[in-house]
């Protein structure tokens, strides 16, 4: 395998990017798609792969982040931003009143655990259930008990102690207290997370005391392009801007393969939060630009579990906080078909398509069963169905009659069925 690096300005131009199939397939193009996250990474970026939709949000809004299900724990801290914490070393809740600060800086930091939205920086202390970091869980009452006094840098650099009290498990409510650090300016929150139940995390602002819905809805992203910690290969934890995953959605890396790869059925899904991350590319300080990893993809299996392909092609720096990339729809994983464990492997393409969609079908292990193709809208209504003769594995359909919008292509044969998504623009 030839391992070549090269510079984003090789992908400048606005151009399709056309990836070959090892399968011997014709080309299938690669839809570019830029985010913008604006000078100094200011915003990030909700990104959902069948719409192409993009949700801009300004980054530092708040200051910590609450779990919204009732079985979670987690809270987090804005680690994108400046934002630190520490655990009070020298006493439980009930030194709340005198907090002594003077070695602060000798303290270890606590931030977000880089591969888990469960285990967020004020849990990074746990040792286990029924202890979750900040306070112990009662298996009785379901209420978890604040044990532990923080103390935190805000997103705008002023200092805070914060006791998160408690977390009221069968209500799904949170109550916390947080001062400056000589106690004055002290607050006490009661936080309702059934009134976020439709975002994964709701944030809380330390200077207007107020909560902040800054989430869009969770079944409406599958990436999240931010800033966040991760570990360095010493151990140590340092800011990258990356992709995080929606946890409701599975990634698969594969590092490294040629250009054309796209086995994407080898190997497992991932289900940890930052196995994209931030590694697809690395700046040359020779040349002062970023280089991206050509030898890296990415397939990302949504939460209706289609499979796309994703490949970056340039990243402009904090300067403009521009990141390109290009997508493809693969296959599908469930539903009205099953692509992982198909016979054969289906191309769509051009996807989106305006005029006419090209279907080509790779078998897999012969058979002599006829195929038939079926094409659905998102209700499961069927639209047009097609059976193809003997021997024959391409063909073009005319789809201008069909209004713009999110359709299903299921090829099948004896009880294979696999279903395909595309896009009528």
């Amino acid at each position: 395998i030839s391992i070549m690096k090269k510079n984003l300005l090789t992908f400048a131009s606005g151009l399709m990017l056309m990836i070959f199939g090892t399968s011997g397939l014709t080309q299938v193009p690669m839809l570019p798609q830029t985010v913008v996250m604006g000078q100094g990474y200011a915003n990030e970026v909700y990104y959902q792969f069948s719409t192409y939709n993009t949700t801009t949000v300004a980054r530092d809004v708040w200051d910590i982040s609450f779990r919204t299900t009732v079985m979670s724990s987690s809270i987090l801290i804005n680690d994108g931003t400046e934002a630190v914490l520490w655990a009070y070393p020298y006493a439980d809740t009930s030194g709340w009143a005198a907090i002594d600060t003077f070695d602060l800086y000798t303290w270890p930091p606590l931030y977000n655990d880089p591969t888990d939205w469960e285990n967020g920086a004020f849990c990074r202390n746990a040792t286990g259930h029924p202890d979750y970091g900040w306070g112990v869980y009662n298996t009785v009452t379901h209420v978890i008990t604040g044990d532990s006094i923080f103390i935190m840098k805000l997103v705008d650099g002023s200092f805070k102690k914060i006791w998160i009290i408690e977390k009221n498990s069968p209500e799904n409510k949170y109550l916390f207290r947080y001062a400056n650090l000589d106690g004055s300016d002290s607050h006490e929150i009661t936080l309702d997370c059934n009134l976020y139940l439709d975002k994964d995390f709701v944030g809380f602002d330390m200077q207007t005391n107020l909560p902040v819905d800054y989430q869009p809805v969770k079944e409406s992203w599958d990436i999240l392009f931010t800033k966040y910690m991760a570990m360095h290969y010493t151990g140590s934890p340092y800011p990258v801007t990356g992709v995080l995953s929606n946890p409701a959605v599975y990634t698969k890396r594969f590092y490294p393969v040629d250009p054309d790869f796209n086995d994407w059925q080898q190997g497992s899904w991932d289900s940890t939060r930052s196995n994209i991350g931030w590694d697809w590319k690395w700046f040359d300080l020779a040349n002062m630009v970023y280089v991206i990893e050509d030898s890296m993809v990415f397939y990302v299996q949504d939460q209706v579990q289609d499979v796309y392909r994703l490949v970056f092609t340039g990243f402009e720096g904090m300067s403009t906080g521009v990141i390109d990339f290009g997508i493809a729809h693969v296959g599908s994983t469930t539903g009205i078909g099953d692509s992982k464990y198909s016979n054969f492997h289906v191309s769509l393409y051009p996807n989106p398509a305006t005029d006419i969609i090209n279907v080509e079908i790779e078998i897999i292990n012969p058979t002599n069963e006829q195929m038939t193709l079926t094409l659905m809208d998102m209700t499961g209504r069927t639209l047009r169905r097609e059976v193809l003769p003997d021997g024959q594995k391409k063909t073009s359909w005319n789809i201008n009659w069909l209004s713009p919008g999110a359709y299903f292509m299921v090829v099948s044969t004896g009880n294979d069925r696999s279903a395909y998504k595309f896009l009528k623009q």
